[in-house]
């Protein structure tokens, strides 16, 4: 193995390869040590959100030869599938990240000198306005250049096909293949063409924010409740100027930023790690909320895809709310005032992932309102709505990792669309006289607590993938049969897409593409799900409890009992 990396690394130290690259390589094989073999021990590939990594020199880093091969790969791959058009248009965005800017013109050269039109951002742009510049533009295909929340080392490159979501099978796996066929960097088009790129700017962005103005369902509240008090951070990201747009546009007055975080900056110095999910990258943004007496807080990852929210609880201290949590609120609105307003036809349906909480399915049975389960990752949430187009209306969807979605003009999670549509959540609410918190309880009360936690652990480098893919053998060849005292009665594995149940002693097929999640289910109804991410060096545990919620008044009671459920099934995977 060793002798084959320095082999591959030297071969990056040919006139091919800029001076600065070639010097770069050559220190790390001066050194010899665990970095070389992470640079160049594999290509990177096409996961869940496309093609990410640390950047840096080498075949597994994010860098101008490895975007530039999965450029010109992803070319072939366009020419050779799109046979139809004689002028191929694609559009490209990019966010705050270090090179991001210069990423993207690297990308834009390459498609240009392919002989494709681009269009090209002309500055740092949410991941879901570039969704849906893929779709007004009729372009076959789109790039975005974003790590979404991963710590600042780190860069992607996720690819769109022609109906602006992400690519799924089969043109991932074809894409990685004819971007495998780019062996020698000479094989790959650097050299743009001008004239053939055209600058989005804020024309463009008056279109979006016009397009999710039309699923405002309650102006008239908004109106009313105008002055309600919001802050929001972008944490130094792309939603720094169109979510705040957007909350005035709906109707929102009273918005406070977040001064330090509101510069975009790669380096996100005011954060360990630029995730709404970490209780620390809210701080500045829940501080400013303290001072303030602001009733919703709001906080953006760097790509401004997904959303994390602060609410006030029934003491009406700010607390964060989870994933699964937002989603339910959301998608419950949504459904029950077109309930209200008498706009439901019959047709209508929501999308969740296989880890998202069941309470979202509880809530569209209650209203008669369609339900499907996908697989982890938006792009699966994207190709339902492509199946179901012209035949049923999407509602919304959700995935417990902070990403929502209404409407269907954009086809990837979209936390500018999000951010308006939970503050009108909110206003709803309180014209009902409550707050989202005891919305949430009474959620709670009708569909049953259901209480979520997600356990990482981290594995980096060669020697960590190879740990994690051991992690998962052993849950798949010796799967435990109870946990945390109770009896497994169900496993659904999703690679060998089969579900067994020891209650009714049969096994089901499960009418899903391949992945490598596998879920147990206990007869307390718990729920695990073990899952790889496709992102970032780790191994995920889902944890989902459930009991029944008499009322608001036993909240705080029921939560403590299903936190040490909760704890009490951790201690018995050995997390």
């Amino acid at each position: 193995m060793q002798k084959e990396i320095i082999i591959k690394a030297q071969k990056w130290l040919t006139e091919s390869y800029d001076t600065e690259t070639q010097k770069k390589v050559k220190a790390l094989i001066n050194k010899d040590d665990e970095e070389l073999i992470d640079s160049f021990y594999k290509h990177l590939e096409f996961g869940t959100g496309g093609l990410r990594g640390i950047m840096g020199v080498g075949t597994n880093r994010v860098n101008k030869y490895t975007v530039g091969a999965a450029t010109q790969g992803l070319c072939n791959y366009i020419i050779k599938t799109i046979t139809t058009n004689k002028q191929i248009n694609v559009a490209i965005a990019y966010d705050c990240r270090n090179n991001s800017k210069y990423f993207a013109q690297i990308t834009a050269d390459i498609f240009s000198a392919n002989g494709f039109h681009v269009y090209l951002f002309d500055s740092l742009k949410p991941t879901p306005e570039l969704s849906f510049a893929v779709r007004e533009y009729n372009c076959q295909s789109g790039v975005v250049i974003t790590a979404s929340h991963n710590p600042k080392e780190y860069n992607g490159y996720k690819v769109y096909w022609n109906d602006g979501a992400q690519v799924t099978p089969p043109h991932d796996k074809n894409i990685i293949k004819e971007v495998n066929k780019v062996t020698d960097i000479n094989q790959i088009k650097f050299k743009g063409n001008k004239d053939d790129i055209t600058l989005l700017g804020e024309e463009f962005d008056k279109k979006y924010i016009n397009k999710i103005t039309e699923l405002s369902l309650s102006p008239e509240i908004i109106k009313k409740h105008s002055d309600f008090k919001i802050v929001y951070t972008p944490i130094h990201g792309t939603g720094v100027k169109l979510v705040p747009e957007i909350l005035k546009t709906f109707g929102f007055t009273n918005i406070y930023n977040v001064p330090e975080q509101d510069i975009p900056d790669g380096n996100f110095p005011t954060v360990i790690s630029p995730n709404p999910e970490n209780a620390e990258a809210l701080q500045l943004a829940l501080k400013k909320a303290k001072e303030v007496g602001a009733e919703l807080v709001l906080a953006t990852d760097p790509d401004a895809d997904r959303v994390g929210i602060a609410v006030r609880d029934l003491n009406h201290n700010l607390i964060l709310l989870n994933g699964n949590q937002t989603a339910s609120l959301l998608i419950y609105y949504l459904i029950k005032i077109r309930k209200e307003k008498n706009l439901l036809k019959g047709n209508e349906y929501i999308v969740k992932t296989i880890v998202t909480s069941e309470i979202l399915f509880d809530i569209a049975s209650s209203f008669n309102v369609n339900y499907y389960d996908t697989l982890t990752g938006f792009k699966y949430i994207a190709e339902i709505i492509r199946e179901k187009e012209g035949k049923e209306l999407f509602i919304g969807g959700g995935e417990e990792s902070y990403g929502y979605l209404a409407g269907e003009f954009v086809r990837d999670k979209d936390a500018v669309m999000a951010s308006a549509l939970i503050a009108e959540t909110a206003v709803w609410a309180k014209e009902q006289g409550k707050s989202m918190f005891e919305l949430l309880t009474e959620l709670y009360v009708e569909y049953g607590f259901y209480k979520e936690s997600l356990v990482n652990i981290v594995r980096k480098g060669k020697s960590g993938a190879d740990e994690i893919k051991q992690i998962m053998e052993d849950f798949r060849n010796n799967a435990p049969k109870e946990i945390a005292g109770s009896k497994v009665i169900e496993i659904k594995d999703f690679l060998l897409q089969q579900s067994e149940n020891s209650v009714t002693e049969t096994i089901e097929p499960i009418n899903l593409p391949k992945s490598n999640v596998i879920q147990f289910f206990t007869d307390d109804g718990s729920k695990i799900t073990v899952r790889p991410s496709g992102t970032e060096p780790k191994i995920k545990f889902y944890i989902t409890v459930k009991e029944n919620l008499c009322c608001k008044e036993r909240f705080e009671e029921k939560n403590r009992e299903l936190e040490t459920k909760i704890q009490n099934i951790v201690k018995s995977l050995k997390l």
